[in-house]
């Protein structure tokens, strides 16, 4: 069911905190993220919400919200989300209803969350949820088609791809936040012109743009999702990363797919944006081409096919140790649309579930590369550089066909459109070090 439109989404209201007013700003009233951080004091870590240029320190607040409200964020006294999201959707909405009045312009005077306001700046981010476990999907179609075409030209979409959502569980254990750094993986790799593999650093390492979907509530083992209800149990959602040694992965994915190329690393976002706040921005699904099967019945909702997709934009920019040296911003690789996915996130959920699976508080679901049907609109570096045939010209002189040591990957998304405040995401980025 889509989560209905409130007064929290109202485009006329403002903030007190007027960096939240600023056109263009990722944090405005009407998103309020939330994140997990430590202030500059050595305070132990709790739950807070973006505002602006400042974050809430949602369980010093507790004492200015009544009733579930005052509950749910007192529950942000944990370090992570997991206990405020245990508690159900209900107070997670009663929760920001009460931190949007709360912050509204008119009660700058009277609100007492004014005291309860610390600067980004001065906030170390950490990890918004204790994750527990990590599935990565392959929902976009177009790359799909991209990179198969690389390894069978004449057919890129293996048989199954238009009835099942694809995806593989990686490594829960090797997720960090925007700004840890990723040390290069070893690995097995072979090379078309090598007779045999070697073992060493990967020569082929990527960026996969992705949006990353946190899992609020549980289900039972042994109970499928319906998909017209699968949706209702994200909380929100994040930036993600899944970086991927290609040349590893190329070897190692027969017949079991990636292992090695894929666990050592994956970048989210230290912000997850409500699935509440997204709600004006939920649009039709990808309408299947002409020719392409339906979906097969336990995943067709007429609901979702009517507001199962997601109009946001991702973008993906490379910054080079040159580049950051010189004063030179970083170089956009990509400018891609999430309402291009070939399955939503009902479909994918449903299907996770459809066995009997069961979900957990603080599962990571990925939506795999998102790219589109022009080349400005690819995720990755594989399709951008036609694995690395085509490396691309940056600004000051260097190209790329894969990433380099030293070479900074930021990603950045937002939702717009008229009538609706601009919903932001903040940066996902890391730095690459050398293998160990």
């Amino acid at each position: 069911m889509p989560i209905a439109l409130n007064e929290t989404h109202d485009p006329q209201r403002r903030s007190f905190v007027e960096s939240a007013n600023v056109p263009g700003c990722d944090f405005p009233i009407q998103n309020l993220p939330f994140c997990a951080f430590l202030p500059a004091q050595a305070q132990p870590q709790r739950v807070g919400v973006a505002i602006g240029d400042q974050i809430v320190d949602v369980p010093a607040a507790a004492d200015s919200f009544d009733g579930l409200a005052a509950e749910a964020a007192r529950a942000c006294g944990a370090p992570f989300l997991n206990s405020l999201m245990s508690m159900g959707p209900p107070a997670w909405s009663a929760l920001r209803l009460g931190l949007s009045r709360g912050l509204a312009a008119e009660n700058a005077g009277s609100s007492r969350l004014q005291s309860c306001l610390v600067p980004m700046a001065q906030a170390n981010m950490r990890m918004p949820f204790a994750l527990r476990n990590f599935t990565d999907f392959f929902a976009s179609i177009f790359h799909a088609s991209n990179a198969g075409r690389m390894f069978r030209p004449d057919n890129p979409l293996m048989p199954n791809y238009k009835y099942v959502p694809v995806a593989y569980h990686s490594r829960a254990s090797s997720v960090r936040i925007s700004g840890t750094p990723v040390k290069r993986p070893n690995g097995q790799r072979k090379g078309a012109n090598e007779a045999a593999p070697s073992f060493g650093p990967s020569r082929h390492l990527d960026f996969e743009l992705e949006l990353g979907a946190v899992v609020g509530s549980a289900t039972e083992l042994g109970r499928s999702l319906p998909v017209g209800h699968a949706a209702e149990h994200i909380f929100g959602y994040c930036l993600l990363n899944d970086w991927s040694a290609r040349d590893i992965q190329a070897w190692e994915s027969q017949p079991l797919g990636p292992f090695l190329g894929k666990n050592f690393g994956t970048t989210i976002s230290p912000w997850v944006v409500t699935a509440e706040a997204l709600a004006p921005f939920h649009t039709t699904a990808y309408a299947r081409p002409e020719g392409d099967p339906a979906p097969l019945p336990y995943l067709d909702d007429a609901g979702d096919r009517a507001t199962g997709g997601l109009a946001m934009t991702l973008e993906a920019y490379l910054s080079t140790e040159t580049m950051r040296r010189n004063g030179i911003a970083p170089h956009r690789l990509t400018q891609t649309s999430f309402a291009l996915m070939y399955w939503t996130w009902a479909q994918m959920i449903a299907h996770h579930t459809s066995n009997g699976c069961n979900l957990e508080i603080g599962d990571l679901i990925g939506s795999g590369t998102v790219s589109g049907p022009e080349k400005s609109s690819w995720g990755s570096l594989l399709e951008l550089t036609a694995r690395g045939a085509e490396p691309i010209a940056l600004p000051g002189g260097e190209k790329r066909g894969f990433i380099e040591d030293g070479d900074e990957i930021v990603f950045r998304g937002f939702c717009e459109k008229p009538g609706h405040a601009r919903i932001g995401f903040g940066e996902c980025r890391a730095v690459i070090l050398p293998a160990g």
